[in-house]
């Protein structure tokens, strides 16, 4: 599958106030940059506590990411238990990562 950023205008919806942080509901239609990388899977970049977080869109491990500024192999080792589909490849998640960090980078 050719990897292609995809980007909308997703506004954050986590919430922090003092004390007290609670995330969006984080699923496969909340993002701002998505990269599809199988029919059935792709790589998320979303708003999350004023910053962007990259993760899986389907997660059997739910909340499972780290922000776009982490190096893009971390990222990846960290959440790589939710990829879900043996023929996607590390390689391709990682251009995948690095697309979302790149616009991300651009947009921040």
């Amino acid at each position: 599958m050719e990897l292609k950023l995809e980007v909308k205008g997703q506004a954050d919806g986590s919430h922090l106030a003092p004390g007290i942080m609670w995330t969006p509901d984080i699923g496969e239609d909340y993002w701002r940059y998505r990269v599809r990388l199988s029919e059935t899977q792709a790589m998320l970049g979303f708003p999350k506590f004023g910053t962007i977080g990259i993760g899986f869109a389907v997660e059997e491990d739910w909340n499972t990411n780290l922000p776009y500024t982490v190096d893009a192999e971390r990222i990846y080792d960290h959440i790589a238990r939710n990829k879900g589909d043996d023929a996607i490849s590390r390689e391709d998640c990682i251009t995948a990562i690095r697309m979302i960090q790149a616009a991300a980078e651009v947009d921040s």
